[in-house]
């Protein structure tokens, strides 16, 4: 149970209270400044403990933060575990980049994670007698749904892959494409796995960054201040 006690954190330089219910998550913490600055009224950062930078601000009168989680499942396993656990956050929402498995996808098409598959052994932490299938928060990801059809993004839906390595020897792309897994990226499993444990909400939106099949991919200042869709669907839903 979150109490003032556990906080701040190794991580986490924000006393208990400076954290909204609701956070918006993304790998590059300069992706969660211009979130801060460019959505939010009156952004006041709670984090720069090791240059995560976390903001809390309103959105049309309602309170939100956005910080940055670092890349990778144990990164955004320590954030998430920290901000459920120890700061009472009900909600997260990633907002981050995918490379597309899906031929259909285009680069800046949204992919709403109904679940996240993953060739990583962080939920034996947990002493499961079989695999545990990461899943949404259903509410949130037919509201996101909801709002992509409104907005009038391209999207699709279904499951992703979490990766351990971004530099993978043996990706087995055939294989995962044949069971339908529509991108890839390296965060989505651990946090629906700490939303389970903790009995809190979790979506992850991602826009497409690379094509795996064609060799096509955005720059990494394009990465950091032009992926606004997904957010528009994420605040959405706050």
């Amino acid at each position: 149970m979150a109490t003032k006690s556990n906080t701040p954190t190794a991580h986490i330089g924000a006393p208990y209270g400076a954290i909204a219910k609701t956070v918006l998550m993304g790998g590059d913490p300069l992706r969660a400044k211009f979130y801060a600055e460019r959505f939010l009224e009156n952004p006041v950062l709670f984090n720069n403990v090791r240059g995560m930078l976390g903001y809390t601000g309103t959105y049309k009168g309602r309170p939100v933060s956005v910080m940055g989680h670092g890349m990778g499942i144990p990164s955004i396993g320590i954030y998430t575990w920290e901000l459920y656990n120890f700061y009472d956050v009900d909600t997260i929402i990633r907002v981050g980049s995918a490379g597309a498995y899906d031929p259909d996808l285009k680069l800046g098409d949204l992919v709403l994670a109904q679940g996240a598959c993953t060739n990583s052994h962080y939920g034996d932490q947990f002493e499961l007698p079989g695999t545990f299938a990461p899943i949404a928060d259903f509410d949130l990801l037919r509201r996101a749904a909801e709002s992509c059809e409104r907005f009038g993004y391209r999207y699709k839906v279904g499951n992703i892959l979490s990766s351990d390595a971004f530099y993978n020897q043996h990706s087995h792309l055939e294989n995962w494409m044949k069971m339908g897994v529509l991108a890839v990226e390296m965060e989505a499993s651990a946090l629906y796995m700490n939303a389970a444990f903790a009995k809190k909400k979790a979506l992850v939106i991602c826009t497409i960054s690379d094509h795996v099949l064609t060799g096509e991919e955005t720059t990494p200042e394009e990465r950091e201040t032009t992926f606004t869709h997904m957010t528009d669907v994420a605040l959405s839903l706050i």
